[in-house]
């Protein structure tokens, strides 16, 4: 068994799908809210199929359990927006992704692999950066912009 690996240093935002751990890196992150009334788009992809109003700018909702191949789920009172910044087919851009529930921000205590396992995985693995652990569990560490990327968006 490879050494764990010590990561950068990097803060990471931890949020669960289902009983899944996920981070994105919080220098991305604008904000984190509550639920909002959601403008469903009836043409657009299933896990996109949402705008929100985030202080008077209009904001695509991501369903990351619909991107990442997970059933959907109802919200509940741990739902969160987690509002981003950040590049997406090189332009920049303001997206909230809908999460299951936030738990903190926090550093990823060591990196177990930093390529997913093509079996096994419930979800894509090009779509995970790193698998890391935290507090004896295993966080994947999203790769956001493949995520979000237009590419991957076609293959859906």
């Amino acid at each position: 068994m490879a050494p764990f690996v010590k990561i950068e240093n990097l803060q990471y935002l931890t949020f669960g799908l289902g009983t899944e751990l996920f981070a994105i890196p919080v220098m991305v992150v604008r904000d984190i809210l509550d639920t909002l009334p959601v403008t469903e788009v009836p043409t657009a992809r299933p896990f996109a199929n949402g705008l929100i109003n985030v202080r008077g700018r209009v904001v695509p909702l991501i369903d990351l359990r619909l991107k990442l191949g997970m059933p959907p789920a109802t919200a509940s009172v741990d739902t969160r927006f987690v509002v981003i910044e950040t590049e997406v087919d090189g332009e920049i851009a303001h997206v909230a992704l809908r999460t299951d529930k936030v738990y903190e921000v926090a550093e990823v205590d060591s990196v177990v692999s930093d390529e997913a396992p093509r079996l096994g995985m419930r979800w894509r693995p090009e779509l995970i950066r790193a698998i890391g652990r935290r507090k004896n569990r295993f966080v994947m560490i999203l790769d956001i912009g493949r995520v979000l990327s237009s590419a991957e968006a076609s293959e859906h």
